[in-house]
């Protein structure tokens, strides 16, 4: 019998309490009253945990990133080791109420952002190891969802949250749950390493036989080539936004509405969100007919990425996203996208914009960028060497993500049976 199985058979045979969280603990707000001006980092600034921290990390151990000026005066909650941090305002009701759970004392006082809620237990009954474990389990998660709400912006509801029900067990039975956990998390984090250091390998040859074939030299050396400015290669089209008021324009929409958000792959056949055929017709989206290649032009990503993709589907886009429809009688669709992907470095460098609070491209500077394009039919043959090059590197690299979250499955598969209990059965004397 393992020491879980027999702490469990000696402390709480029958079972352990479930509690609500509002009936062990109260619900916090985070920074209040501050301006843009009060963010900085100067001599005398606080520590706070940004938004980022809390939704990203399963705990905090280490010091925070933000920075802020907090004077004596002010009234603002100071975090403490076992507080339970939840993201309150989110695009989508997956990402709110996202945990982390404070496991350090600091020596300073540290605070905590303002879009972000802390729950404080007002008994010792947990340990903090095992609350960053519990909040991120799937049953807890899925009550946590629902307590969130909204159309285009969904937020947290702090009396929802507070009727989210817990399992209770000894602290105990706590400690060697979070032992087990932390064994079994730090092997699959070096297992998922050394497979993305694969996968990692895999992209980098592809894209170096990608770069090599597409440079001039290597097309030069089979024939003509033309420096084709990018306007010139067939229509280009801009997207924008349906009113988020009109549900008419939303609810069971079955036409994809890309944005930067979408572009995680090289093709795409869906997005996140979809619209009406109603949003089509009456609003500031056009329905763009597949093929087509899909650009990013404003984005935060755009600072270290160019993402371009081919699109399988007829969609819209937003208006951070630039479309094309090539011109197929003079040019092979499939060229001009490894050419751009391949170019994509020096496309931000030549058309980035300098400043702005999001980075974006100089459309007119974008048209004007010139790649090398041989006669058509070695466009063709370098498409297709490059597709089946493709095809062979995903082939193999397409097992690693699978195996990745394999193992991401199994372990949540057994975080989640440490941290599933019988509830105890209350009898009314009892709890009289």
């Amino acid at each position: 019998m393992s020491r879980l199985a027999e702490l469990i058979e000696q402390l709480c045979p029958d079972g352990v309490e479930y509690r609500a969280l509002g009936e062990m603990g109260s619900l916090f707000g985070g920074l209040s009253g501050k301006t843009k001006s009060d963010f900085v980092e100067v001599d005398g600034a606080c520590l706070f945990v940004t938004y980022k921290e809390v939704y990203s990390l399963l705990e905090i151990n280490q010091i925070p990133q933000g920075r802020v000026l907090v004077s004596s005066h002010e009234k603002q909650l100071v975090l403490q080791r076992g507080d339970v941090l939840f993201t309150g305002s989110s695009e989508n009701a997956d990402d709110v109420g996202l945990t982390a759970v404070v496991t350090a004392g600091f020596s300073e006082p540290v605070y905590l952002n303002s879009f972000s809620t802390c729950l404080r237990w007002c008994e010792p009954a947990f340990e903090p190891g095992y609350t960053k474990y519990l909040f991120a389990s799937t049953s807890v998660r899925a009550q946590i969802r629902r307590c969130a709400s909204g159309v285009t912006r969904f937020n947290l509801s702090k009396k929802r949250l507070e009727g989210v029900r817990v399992p209770v067990p000894p602290l105990e039975v706590q400690r060697e749950i979070v032992r087990i956990l932390d064994q079994f998390t730090t092997l699959e984090a070096e297992l998922e390493a050394e497979l993305e250091a694969e996968l990692e390998a895999r992209q980098a040859q592809y894209e170096h036989y990608r770069n090599h074939l597409l440079s001039y030299e290597s097309l030069a050396a089979s024939g003509p080539v033309s420096w084709i400015p990018l306007r010139e290669f067939g229509v280009w089209s801009g997207g924008g936004t349906p009113s988020k008021s009109r549900a008419d324009y939303w609810d069971e929409g079955n036409i994809p509405w890309i944005t930067p958000k979408d572009m995680r792959s090289s093709k795409i056949q869906n997005s996140m969100m979809n619209v009406t055929d109603r949003a089509v017709r009456e609003s500031n989206v056009k329905l763009i007919e597949a093929p087509s290649i899909a650009l990013v032009v404003r984005s935060s990503i755009l600072q270290h990425t160019f993402p371009v993709a081919q699109i399988n589907v007829g969609a819209t886009f937003n208006q951070d996203m630039k479309t094309l429809v090539v011109d197929s009688d003079r040019f092979e669709r499939r060229y001009i996208y490894y050419a751009l992907s391949a170019n994509g470095q020096e496309i931000l460098r030549q058309t980035s914009k300098q400043g702005g609070s999001v980075n974006s491209l100089v459309v007119p500077r974008l048209m004007d960028f010139e790649i090398p394009v041989p006669a058509l039919d070695e466009q063709q043959r370098i498409a297709d060497l490059l597709d089946r090059f493709d095809a062979l590197v995903n082939d193999i690299t397409s097992g690693l993500p699978a195996e990745i979250a394999a193992r991401r499955a199994q372990y949540e598969h057994y975080r989640d049976r440490l941290l599933s209990f019988p509830e105890k059965v209350v009898s009314r004397s009892n709890a009289s």
